[in-house]
């Protein structure tokens, strides 16, 4: 579990320093906005960045949720809707949700046959118990609230159904981890800003990776949401980490 001396309060430590001088509101419009102005590059610099390993990982999270045909699913925080598209593949009946309407148009361009809404995580336009399963690949630790927008995601998922979270960890090897730091510090940054034209808004998604909460943090966190039979799944040495939890 983690150790932040926040963590009851739903604290990540360096949002909770961006929050010095932003409501929550303001922090919320500058999110948008970044992701707004990095949108028509995004899916490129995710490329390079990640050597296209983040391709694999949303293969690996599809093959291990496996969704139903006929299953109703949510992609949360589903950006250019590459996690959408693979969910789809598999005859579920997918809706792609992002509060950034720039990503979502690249999302309808892209697979037209598929839904997607614009949506805010902390309020979702859904009712109760409405799908079998929700995902949430690389948006959980941007969120203002977290605690919130994961009772959210439990609302609207059915009494047994599931929860799945794709989101950057902690890598388990001190090794791997002092490498990830030091490309997290200094070349993360350098190669988002050359791609996209935006150095500051990779520099700060660089620093929110190491300030979220490790692997049991995490699961620990969803657990007092309310869920149960939490578990991880570590990916490429914990860099990257599938959070399963089931809806009682």
């Amino acid at each position: 579990m983690s150790r932040d001396p926040f963590f009851l309060r739903g604290e990540v430590p360096f949002l909770r320093a961006y929050r010095q001088t932003e409501t929550p509101a303001e922090e919320g419009r500058k999110i948008r906005a970044l992701f707004a102005r990095i949108a028509p590059r995004y899916d490129l610099a995710n490329r390079v960045l990640s050597l296209s390993v983040d391709r694999l990982w949303r293969w690996r999270v599809v093959r291990k949720l496996s969704p139903a045909s006929g299953h109703r699913v949510l992609d949360l925080f589903c950006g250019t809707g590459d996690l959408t598209r693979a969910l789809g593949a598999s005859g579920a009946e997918v809706t792609g949700a992002d509060f950034c309407p720039e990503m979502l148009l690249l999302a309808k361009e892209r697979s037209p046959g598929l839904q997607y809404i614009a949506a805010d995580a902390l309020c979702l336009p859904f009712p109760d118990g409405h799908f079998d399963l929700v995902t949430a690949a690389f948006g959980v630790r941007n969120l203002v609230d977290i605690d919130r927008g994961l009772k959210e995601m439990i609302r609207v998922t059915r009494g047994g159904g599931r929860i799945g979270i794709l989101e950057f960890s902690h890598p388990r090897a001190a090794w791997i981890r002092v490498l990830y730091r030091f490309y997290l510090r200094h070349w993360l940054p350098r190669i988002g800003g050359w791609i996209t034209g935006d150095r500051s808004s990779y520099t700060f998604l660089s620093r929110t990776i190491p300030a979220f909460l490790d692997q049991e943090g995490l699961a620990a966190r969803m657990r007092v949401c309310g869920l149960e039979a939490v578990r991880y799944h570590n990916f490429t040495g914990g860099i990257a980490a599938l959070h399963v939890g089931r809806k009682h």
